[in-house]
């Protein structure tokens, strides 16, 4: 079936793409493909992305949900999972009942906890995000894992195609969502195909509304269907009685699995027909049976379909590792602030916590190690920055780039350096110049925006050892003088974040 193939081939490339952006650590990946991340229906309605909103809901009067068995990562997931778990029984379904009650209850809950600011809450049903936790907690460290085993080979053959990199754990609170959320959706698939698709999320419930009034469906040829329950048993969705020879179409998500199996050729993905006003004869009707069932142009709507799914691409820089020289540094304590860090760009941390559903690809795309999830329960799982591994380095704005939401608005290399995100506060207690009476300046001589000067602890002694002193006005809170600090446990100087981002005139 011409029409099962392609949409498996833009399921694979779309499901395959979406998946490199949460493991390809050098950026490549998101050059070509990143536009499929703010193609996503909630992260594009979040980011008021009308264009990709009416673009879906087009899309789907025209022919149905294809954007969960296409385009939704989460959605051509449960597809794999139920090839896998059917390869002995490829006929273990059967037709059951839409859980109206259950599916309108979840999207009302998923409506409420948004509007309630529950976005922590929220983020757990939303499929996009969802999968992405998966990819970037389960699937990255098996991704790096065999990156680092080929690096190792191609070390012994003075190769450099590859480069080993950490791998990181970024936090177990999220660790535990992620493999959780894979555990129920491998079993639902498991037991029953698209149940998570049709129960539970609430995408694909907003579709079903629309996907009800599709001008493209498939349809029963009642003369030509034998009952042999066939397309029934091979329908992921459960969605089709061959009893009654009927299809939920707030259900089906087009995939084309009971077009292949039906001999018969009593299936068929048509346009939607308008009812002929006068009967037609028994004797008529066998005549032009044959007439009145015209052939679909599958080729013709397949180009749409594919042009339409595939007719945008955004392009960024290629992510770099960069040490800027530095010499490597024990670990220190994570440092606990009264104000969290959100990136350039956020805007705000009201504005941040509302746009942003945990997706973590701007965490995966982090090349200084700065982003995070959080365990605070008001923000749980959403990015905060700490300067243990790195510091947010003004010439990179990467993940106001990949953001798909607008929870990090895009901004420019001159915008972030001139971007107040927090500012730097020095705690002389902890400074090794007093501490153990030895000259430093690392924080001086790292800052980027020159904020911080040595200054004599005591202005009319001579001997006084020198001291930072932090020029708040010019400090941007990038927190190279907090990385770069060699006091521990604590660094001696560190960032508190700003409730509303500033900027420098």
């Amino acid at each position: 079936m011409r029409l099962r193939k392609i949409r498996r081939l833009l399921a694979i490339v779309f499901f395959a793409m979406t998946t490199l952006l949460f493991l390809d650590f050098s950026g490549t990946i998101h050059h070509w493909f990143g536009w499929m991340a703010k193609v996503q229906l909630i992260p594009a309605l979040l980011a008021t992305n009308a264009i990709v909103v009416l673009t879906l809901l087009v899309l789907t009067l025209i022919f149905g949900r294809i954007y969960c068995s296409v385009v939704c990562p989460l959605g051509v997931f449960q597809d794999i999972l139920a090839r896998i778990t059917s390869v002995k029984n490829k006929h273990k379904y059967t037709y059951s009942k839409a859980k109206s009650f259950l599916r309108y209850t979840m999207l009302v809950v998923f409506v409420g906890l948004f509007i309630a600011g529950l976005n922590s809450m929220f983020a757990l049903l939303e499929p996009y995000s969802a999968y992405g936790r998966i990819a970037s907690n389960l699937f990255a460290p098996l991704y790096i894992m065999i990156n680092n085993g080929l690096a190792y080979l191609a070390e012994r053959i003075d190769s450099y195609a590859f480069y080993s990199v950490d791998i990181w754990l970024k936090g177990i609170v999220v660790f535990v969502v992620a493999l959780v959320t894979f555990i129920v959706v491998a079993l639902l698939s498991w037991k029953g195909g698209r149940t998570y698709c049709n129960t539970i999320c609430p995408v694909g419930t907003i579709l079903s509304l629309f996907a009800r009034f599709s001008l493209y469906k498939i349809r029963f040829d009642e003369q030509k269907c034998k009952k042999c329950s066939k397309c029934t048993k091979a329908c992921k969705a459960s969605c089709i009685d061959y009893n009654t020879q009927k299809v939920d179409y707030s259900r089906c998500v087009v995939c084309g699995n009971c077009l292949e199996e039906c001999r018969f050729g009593a299936l068929h993905y048509e346009l939607r027909k308008k009812k002929s006003a006068t009967p037609i004869s028994e004797s008529a009707s066998s005549n032009d049976a044959v007439s009145c069932e015209e052939p679909v142009n599958t080729t013709r709507r397949s180009f749409l379909l594919s042009t339409a799914l595939l007719s945008a691409t955004a392009f960024a820089q290629d992510k770099i590792k960069l040490d800027g020289g530095l010499a490597e540094l024990k670990p220190r304590e994570k440092r606990k602030r009264e104000t969290p860090l959100t990136p350039p760009g956020a805007l705000s941390a009201q504005n941040f916590a509302q746009h942003c559903t945990a997706c973590q690809l701007c965490i995966a795309e982090c090349p200084n190690d700065v982003l995070r999830p959080s365990i605070d329960w008001q923000t749980l799982m959403q990015p905060v920055m700490s300067y243990e591994r790195g510091f947010c380095r003004p010439e990179c704005v990467r993940c106001s780039e990949v953001c798909p939401t607008g929870a990090i608005r895009l901004i420019t290399r001159e915008q972030k350096s001139s971007t107040q995100i927090g500012h730097a506060h020095w705690q002389g207690f902890n400074c090794i110049v007093l501490s153990d009476e030895v000259e430093c300046g690392n924080c001086s001589r790292h800052c980027p925006s020159g904020a911080i000067e040595m200054v004599p602890l005591r202005k009319d002694d001579a001997d006084s050892p020198l001291v930072p002193s932090i020029d708040e006005e010019y400090c941007i809170g990038c927190g190279a003088c907090e990385y770069v600090c060699p006091a521990r446990p604590l660094s001696a100087i560190y960032v508190e974040g700003h409730e509303v981002h500033k900027e420098i005139q």
